[in-house]
């Protein structure tokens, strides 16, 4: 099996994939994230996904090299993570009793062969109706300024849901993980 190379920096996608009890590295790429003009968000996250895997491919040229890009998506508006408190208050009132759609771009790239399984997986949240105070006391609590859609799924921010639904949870944290069996097991990769 080609060693495993994690195309990210986020301790949520880190600890996502320990849960395949596979040994795996973790790199950064340095990609420009910004959306193009008139591109959809599911291609935004395919592209990103990938390119962040190519972006690695040179250094690490044995490798399977997973990618993955998330953006939240509100009345057909993607909300970026909001970096501090007044933006992620602002997200959070705007998604109050709605559904936020959040898509997940997920790329694995065979380096050697250079082959590349590229996918989207679309989960969405219906929030509560959401009041300030307790927007605020959730911001204050748990301070998801590098989360897209402004909350934690993976910690206090499910006590902000009324439902979900969706293929694979764990889309929700940023790394699809049973869509990425799946691209693993076409490379050959046995789990468990």
């Amino acid at each position: 099996m080609l060693p495993l190379l994690l195309a990210s920096s986020s301790a949520y996608r880190r600890e996502l994939l320990t849960r395949l009890r596979l040994p795996f590295s973790c790199a950064s790429p340095d990609i420009d994230e910004s959306q193009r003009p008139d591109e959809a968000a599911g291609e935004l996250v395919k592209r990103l996904a990938e390119e962040k895997a190519r972006a690695l491919a040179t250094r690490y040229p044995a490798h399977l090299i997973i990618g993955s890009d998330q953006v939240a998506v509100l009345d057909g508006r993607i909300l970026g993570k909001p970096h501090g408190f007044e933006k992620a208050r602002e997200q959070l009132l705007a998604a109050s009793g709605r559904r936020v759609s959040f898509l997940t771009g997920l790329a694995l790239l065979n380096s050697q062969t250079g082959a590349c399984q590229v996918d989207c997986v679309p989960f969405s949240v219906q929030m509560r109706s959401l009041d300030i105070a307790r927007i605020e006391r959730y911001l204050h609590a748990e301070q998801p300024y590098d989360c897209a859609g402004s909350f934690k799924a993976e910690g206090l921010g499910v006590s902000l849901f009324q439902s979900t639904e969706g293929p694979d949870a764990t889309s929700l944290i940023g790394l699809p993980l049973i869509r990425l069996v799946d691209m693993l097991l076409t490379e050959g990769v046995q789990t468990p």
